[in-house]
């Protein structure tokens, strides 16, 4: 059964949340809920206010655009606006100046309105006009001296995008809609110029540091690559220092890499000294315990 989708229904609760002024009581003057309609009464046949169920052989709003064809669906792809008239902005708004605002922006090709397949209206209240984007058809029936029917095209019923934007833009152009505030600029006191964190540093410092830096990176190997030389007890003075020393810190890594510092007589000696006599000779064979024997009883009597 032919639905009201989802995102007409929202340009719809936005309409008459700014156009239908006084909302407990009836007005000619406001936009009534009765007067904004999606889709189209039980014996409503053919047209953009039907969905799937309702569209007739050769209907035009299916056949004449691929993007009707594809976006067939259920939901009906059309919104009906009645009259209204409110004061805002020091000027008097109607259907009839919002009809004509409506069609310069679609005639503009505004990004908000290229979902939009027609306008059909009167900005004079006594001859019928329709904006067509496929340039079909110009006229319409008597009743559109009375309503304002705007048709979107079916695939972007179908894909729910949203089509509020265009009529919240109208909103905010004749003031109904506060202009969102710009951002403010960020300030530009002399506390920010000059904070830098530090008492001792201005930024300017800081930015010296940095080029000084940049320029010490992509100098070339053995020159200072340094516009003017840092501060002794900056940041950037003692990077460089770390960094002007690796080599040498490098070289004598690999120079003692290559060096031997196992003395073993030197170990020897110490495990001898932790060793009681009896130990050490449980620990030489025989033979050669009589070979030491013989040696010390000859340095002995020698």
């Amino acid at each position: 059964m032919t639905s009201a989708p989802a995102n007409l229904l929202a340009v719809r609760t936005l309409l008459l949340a700014y156009l239908n002024v006084d909302k407990n009581v009836v007005r000619d003057a406001d936009l009534e809920p009765a007067e904004v309609g999606i889709v189209g009464d039980p014996s409503h046949r053919g047209g953009y206010h039907c969905g799937s169920d309702r569209v007739v052989t050769n209907d035009y709003s299916v056949v004449e655009s691929t993007r009707d064809r594809s976006g067939l669906t259920l939901y009906a792809s059309a919104l009906d606006v009645g009259t209204f008239s409110v004061r805002s902005g020091g000027a008097t708004h109607t259907l009839r100046t919002f009809s004509t605002w409506l069609v310069a922006q679609c005639a503009a090709n505004a990004a908000d309105s290229r979902d939009i397949r027609e306008v059909i209206y009167s900005a004079d209240g006594r001859t019928v006009r329709r904006w067509d984007r496929l340039g079909r058809r110009t006229g319409g029936d008597s009743s559109h001296l009375y309503h304002t029917h705007i048709s979107f095209f079916r695939d972007s019923t179908k894909a729910g995008r949203d089509q509020t934007p265009l009529f919240r833009r109208y909103l905010t152009a004749i003031g109904l809609i506060a202009p969102p505030k710009p951002e403010p600029e960020m300030e530009q006191t002399d506390k920010l110029v000059r904070d830098t964190g530090s008492s001792s540093r201005t930024v300017g410092d800081v930015l010296a540091d940095l080029q000084n830096l940049r320029n010490w990176l992509i100098s070339p190997a053995n020159t200072t690559g340094l516009i003017t030389q840092p501060a002794a007890d900056s940041p950037l003075r003692q990077m460089l220092a770390m960094l002007q020393g690796w080599p040498a810190l490098v070289a004598q890594v690999n120079a003692l890499s290559g060096k031997d510092f196992t003395d073993e007589q030197q170990i020897i000696t110490g495990v001898l000294a932790g060793l009681p006599p009896e130990k050490i000779a449980a620990a030489i064979p025989p033979q050669i315990a009589r070979n030491v024997a013989d040696e010390l009883s000859r340095r002995l009597t020698a």
